[in-house]
């Protein structure tokens, strides 16, 4: 399934990016201001170095763990085997640092990104410090894991969560955006990167559309590794497959740090205010 849109708002797994990134999303890549990801794949014994010049970043590791040097400093990160068997802890990397990472038993890891203006210390966040809650309710219900925003983590503009949905259920929904600045909303480009618990007949799927005269429609099948980019509009539902529990990883970043969205009034899915949270969730616990 597919728009013409897909094509400039969708970014495939195994995409072409610059060493020594499997995936490379900038901000001029992605042709808006802030946000970014990069996702970072070691072999066994697998080192790698990149500077963070103008963004700052969060390294999140996906799968294995990664010993990190940042200027000075050293933090050990003991990660977790995949995104689907537990908390992780993170190291932020502030703006025009130089950055050194190796891991013994390789693994993949993203580097949620911003570009920034302010200079914040480099900093270990444990994989207790994070923020889990359950939302929405039966089909419609996820488990959102708050990584760095302002109570979790000192940063200048980056926001980095993870979602999970059950198999066969929906979150982004109902339908929201974050699009224009005012007393309830925030303008955040925000970034999914997604990844499934297995196999797929069907692959996810993704939804962006218009929420004003600026054009984007998108509706997507995606698998585990591929992107979306949300720039502005509509977004969500976004479902997980029958048979796979879906994960993505947001960035989002804007002039300012704070999500603040407006849901559809109209649009669905939305919650039954009277049914329970789908008793599969947490999908993750500590």
């Amino acid at each position: 399934m597919g728009t013409t849109d897909d094509g400039r708002w969708v970014i495939r797994s195994g995409a072409p990016a610059g060493d020594p990134f499997a995936l490379s999303v900038t901000p001029d890549r992605a042709g808006w201001a802030y946000s970014g990801l990069r996702i970072l794949r070691l072999p066994p014994g697998g080192t790698a170095g990149f500077d963070t010049g103008d963004e700052e970043m969060l390294l999140v590791p996906l799968s294995g763990a990664v010993d990190v040097r940042v200027d000075d400093l050293e933090f050990a990160l003991a990660g977790r085997r995949t995104v689907f068997t537990g908390h992780t802890d993170r190291a932020y990397l502030p703006i025009g640092a130089s950055v050194q990472v190796a891991s013994t038993d390789g693994g993949r890891f993203a580097l949620a990104s911003s570009r920034a203006e302010k200079h914040y210390p480099a900093a270990y966040l444990p994989a207790d410090r994070i923020a889990s809650a359950l939302r929405g309710a039966g089909a419609v219900s996820r488990q959102v894991v708050d990584l760095a925003n302002a109570e979790l983590c000192p940063a200048d503009r980056l926001i980095v969560c993870e979602v999970y949905t059950p198999a066969g259920g929906t979150s982004s929904a109902p339908p929201h955006k974050h699009d224009h600045a005012g007393p309830d909303e925030t303008e955040l480009e925000e970034v999914y990167y997604f990844e499934l618990s297995g196999e797929s007949a069907d692959g996810a799927t993704h939804a962006t559309t218009a929420s004003d005269d600026r054009p984007i429609d998108v509706h997507t099948t995606v698998r585990s590794g591929d992107v979306a980019l949300v720039p502005y509009g509509w977004h969500g539902p976004t479902t997980a497959p029958a048979d796979a529990d879906l994960y993505y990883l947001n960035v989002m970043a804007g002039p300012v740090r704070s999500w603040q969205v407006t849901f559809h009034p109209t649009a669905g899915p939305r919650p039954d205010p009277d049914a329970p949270v789908d008793p599969r969730l947490p999908l993750v616990r500590p």
